[in-house]
């Protein structure tokens, strides 16, 4: 009885051991996996929220851009206003879009856009309410114009391309929308000795065909 009854205590003892380093093996694994897992998962969060959040400016850009191109062209001289009214209500426009989105407008409601020279376009830069550096920068180009045909995407700054000889062009008005963007991603890969360096801006532009 004796004999049987320590038979039996080595017997649980060996198959404790087996289990204690299957645990360990386990608590190694997971060591070493989890660093990766980490790294994919911020990952997917952080590009996800860069094309989430360039998807919320394009829209933003696009309803600027709407309603400034359905205003009169006429505000645009001779206006006792520091700024043209159809300037002002794609501006106040874009910001109602972003609060409305949840995303800091870092006070753009706050700040007038400058006219550049006697062009008619206006832009101001707006780093307020703990947005990050660069900030965020709105332009509008009442006077961008394009080619009739085979018009290409408009440039970040609303600059109009160079016109081929003879080609009719369509006046529109063009908004730009850059957005500071802080990465996580890279942070964490330089922990597995990668240099990720994303773009410190998320620029967007949308361009609409003046009606008046």
């Amino acid at each position: 009885m004796t004999r049987t009854f320590h038979r039996a205590i080595r017997r649980f003892a060996t198959l404790a051991g087996f289990a204690g380093d299957d645990c360990a093996s386990q608590i190694v694994e997971f060591a070493i996996s989890l660093p990766l897992l980490v790294l994919f998962v911020v990952g997917i969060f952080d590009f996800s929220g860069a094309l989430t959040l360039k998807q919320k400016l394009s829209n933003a850009a696009r309803e600027g851009a709407r309603v400034a191109a359905a205003d009169p062209a006429n505000d645009l001289s001779g206006s006792p206003s520091p700024i043209p009214a159809s300037v002002g209500d794609a501006l106040q426009v874009v910001d109602n879009y972003l609060i409305s989105e949840k995303i800091n407008d870092c006070g753009l409601k706050t700040a007038l856009p400058v006219q550049s020279g006697v062009t008619l376009t206006w832009g101001s830069n707006v780093q307020l309410n703990g947005c990050p550096i660069p900030g965020l920068t709105f332009t509008i180009n009442r006077g961008y114009f394009s080619p009739q045909t085979g018009a290409t995407l408009a440039p970040a700054n609303c600059t109009p391309p160079q016109l081929p000889s003879g080609q009719t062009a369509i006046v529109g008005t063009c908004v730009t929308i850059q957005y500071a963007y802080k990465w996580q991603f890279g942070g964490v890969s330089s922990l597995f000795g990668g240099n990720f360096v994303g773009p410190s801006v998320i620029t967007t532009t949308a361009v609409a065909f003046n009606e008046n």
